[in-house]
């Protein structure tokens, strides 16, 4: 049954896995080292229990109790009652939508494991822009790339804003971290993969050149906004590839573009 609990001191240590959401860089230390991410929202809150990450607590409104009821009965976990300016106190900002919840985090698959069920697969480097990594996992759920793999210096696909950006779909595409980068990059092409990376120098092949000779498996390389790939991350791929641009543009955000180069490997 749920348990609402309703509290009204700010510095209630129940309250503590929702402390200071806009502080980036404590939310960096802490979220991964002690086990748990939070999710923004009706919909990415059911969406991170349907995917079988467990629920620590929950925090709402008390216009939001009735409509999490039904959530609330199916876990173990507290739901902590607050008002909405006790909310912002705590958080740092307006929790709008209503619910935040505290999920307990899954292990990763190890990069062999998650290739070895993957024909089509994305692989960022030092992507680092939380918008950017929910948009591309966005991206990747709905058009169909089997996994992600990401650099060491890429940013937490669980932290809020990536999951918030996503819509949940983070909890949707199957993903690992490699070790060692671009070292690692060796495990992707003795999985058989055609190692892409994608970049706007108009020197490289045109992406649907690639995927008309209909490579088996495919892994496509992203960058950071702005930077893109390093030379490191060009040396080790296989080809390079470019979207072709119109009317002048000379690129798209990560973003966009790797929604594009998606469709393209994914169409067949």
């Amino acid at each position: 049954m749920a348990r609402f609990i309703t509290v009204d001191d700010p510095d209630d240590p129940s309250l503590a896995d929702f402390t200071g959401l806009t502080d980036v860089e404590l939310r960096r230390r802490r979220e991964p080292a002690e086990g748990l991410f939070i999710a923004e929202g009706e919909k990415v809150i059911r969406r991170a229990l349907q995917a079988g990450y467990p629920m620590r607590s929950m925090l709402l409104s008390a216009k939001w109790a009735e409509q999490m009821r039904d959530v609330l009965d199916t876990v173990d976990a507290p739901a902590y009652v607050v008002a909405p300016e006790l909310a912002e106190q705590v958080t740092g900002y307006h929790v709008h939508r209503g619910a935040l919840a505290s999920m307990g985090r899954k292990a990763l698959p190890g990069p062999e494991e998650l290739l070895a069920a993957a024909r089509r697969v994305a692989v960022m480097e030092a992507v680092n822009d939380h918008t950017n990594i929910g948009a591309i996992f966005r991206s990747a759920a709905a058009l169909g790339m089997d996994g992600v793999l990401l650099s060491p210096s890429c940013a937490d696909p669980l932290y809020r804003r990536s999951v918030k950006v996503s819509m949940g779909a983070v909890f949707s595409v199957p993903y690992a971290r490699l070790g060692s980068w671009p070292h690692d990059l060796r495990t992707v092409r003795d999985a058989g993969f055609l190692l892409l990376a994608l970049t706007p120098d108009e020197r490289a092949v045109p992406l649907d050149e690639v995927t008309s000779r209909r490579p088996d498996r495919v892994a496509l390389m992203l960058g950071a906004e702005g930077d893109g790939l390093t030379r490191r991350a060009f040396e080790a791929a296989d080809e390079q590839v470019r979207i072709p641009m119109a009317h002048g543009v000379d690129s798209l955000n990560v973003g966009a573009a790797a929604a594009v180069a998606f469709y393209a490997v994914t169409r067949e």
